[in-house]
Formats: structure tokens, C-alpha cells, sequence
């Protein structure tokens, strides 16, 4: 896409067609700010952000707060913040506490209140091709994603 003339604006000239169809289209993106994420932010309405409790992932999210911004001002000015979910969280572990802590002090009024566990059958379930609802449906990463999703649909109204 490189070459492309309004290359930000690849994804969102094929999506436009199909926005009348569905109610909601989610854009699973890659952990990193590259092209194929601009085209995502250019082409959303909001951005869920879900957030390893890692101490490097609070540094990645400052960098996307920031791309988001910039993405906001040069291609998608109704681009919000949908909220953050904390993934991946250990209760086992210090630092996931203290890295939650430091999420949510800054970012109390976007947080959504699921929090996904670090669940070794979410980890499996891509190695065998299949969603964890088809995987494990009762494993309590499905159950946190089930919950997600309504809190989610709470919030649209």
C-alpha cells in the first residue's frame, strides 16, 4: 500500500459500501502503529484499547494516545476513544496490580469495568484455528470476553 495515492484511506473506501449492512464492524488490529492500524483509525468511529497489564504496554499506549490524536486532526475528526479493557491480568502478580493502578488513575473514565484474566486456553485457541467461543466457551477468557462484549453493547444504548 505504500505506493497508493491516499494510502490512510485504503480500508475505509471498501468498508463505506457495507456500513448500512451491519450494526457494528470490528477491526482487530496488529500490537503496532503501522500502516495497516492508520488505515484502521482512518477508516473507525472509536477505538477500543486493550491494555496487557505490562509495564511496557502503559509506554505503547502513550504513543497511541498520540497516534490517535494525529489521526484525529490530518484524516478522522470524529475519531474517539471508546474505552480500555485491561487484558492478559494476573491477580497472582504485583505488577499487574500496580500497572492497573496506573491505568486507571489516568484513564478512570474510559476503563471499562471487564477486566480479561490471563487464561492459558485464550493462549491455545489460535493454534487450533478457532475463536475461544468455539474453543472453550467456558473458560473464563470466554466468559471475560462474553462480558465484554455486553458491557460494550450497555454503553451504545
Amino acid at each position: 500500500m505504500i505506493g497508493f495515492e491516499q494510502r490512510e484511506f485504503c480500508l475505509k473506501k471498501i468498508l463505506d459500501p457495507l456500513l448500512t449492512l451491519y450494526d457494528y464492524i470490528i477491526i482487530d488490529c496488529p500490537p503496532s502503529l503501522g500502516l495497516l492500524t492508520l488505515n484502521a483509525l482512518t477508516s473507525a468511529n472509536s477505538v477500543l484499547i486493550p491494555m496487557q497489564c505490562e509495564y511496557f504496554a502503559m509506554e505503547g499506549l502513550a504513543q497511541l494516545v498520540h497516534t490517535i490524536r494525529s489521526v484525529k486532526k490530518s484524516f478522522n475528526p470524529s475519531l474517539f476513544v471508546e474505552g480500555l479493557v485491561l487484558t492478559m491480568f494476573d491477580k497472582r502478580n504485583k505488577l499487574t496490580h500496580q500497572v492497573a493502578d496506573e491505568i486507571k488513575n489516568h484513564f478512570r473514565e474510559q476503563m471499562f469495568e471487564t477486566v480479561i484474566p490471563r487464561n492459558v486456553r485464550l493462549s491455545e485457541c489460535p493454534s487450533h484455528g478457532k475463536s475461544i467461543l468455539d474453543y472453550d466457551i467456558q473458560s473464563s477468557g470466554a466468559v471475560a470476553y462474553m462480558n465484554l462484549a455486553k458491557e460494550f453493547l450497555k454503553k451504545q444504548g
